[in-house]
């Protein structure tokens, strides 16, 4: 008898926080042109370098864009655990479901976070602000992973 995996529930970043990412990314590559613009002028070298660096500037950023809108998960619920990528703050990464004794709510300074507290006091918190879905489809979500993980179902 074969047996079926759940499902792997993965949230990328809001539009919001890529748009600015990818404007943050914008002004370092047009700093790294401007250097780029004196080395030229001042070493005497071809227009071409400098209109080379530029095409795999843009290229770069354009690349950094479509990961972060279509292939980058920042977290990753799955049917043994979960990871949370690219999130300053964020604590503990990773940890299986049967770690996880607690999940909490709370709003420090003002923004909505859910906190998985682990069975060794550490904790994992997940600004929710971040992540391209709606606040209460991502708690129920997790719920039901973590219910699962821990081998819990639902009275009937």
């Amino acid at each position: 008898m074969s047996e079926v995996s759940p499902e792997v529930s993965q949230y990328r970043f809001a539009p919001t926080v890529s748009v600015r990412i990818v404007g943050a990314l914008l002004v370092v590559l047009a700093l790294l042109l401007a250097a780029a613009t004196l080395v030229v002028a001042v070493a005497s070298l071809s227009v071409l370098v400098l209109a080379a660096a530029a095409v795999v500037g843009v290229g770069a950023v354009f690349a950094v864009g479509h990961l972060l809108t279509r292939r980058v998960a920042v977290v990753r619920l799955g049917a043994t655990g979960y990871r949370v990528r690219l999130v300053r703050g964020a604590g503990v990464t990773e940890a299986a479901w049967t770690e996880v004794r607690e999940v909490t709510t709370a709003t420090p300074q003002g923004v909505p976070v859910v906190v998985l507290k682990l069975a060794d006091g550490r904790t994992t918190t997940i600004p929710v602000t971040v992540l391209d879905v709606d606040r209460e489809q991502f708690v129920r979500d997790l719920q039901q992973h973590l219910q699962r993980g821990q081998g819990l179902r639902r009275l009937s």
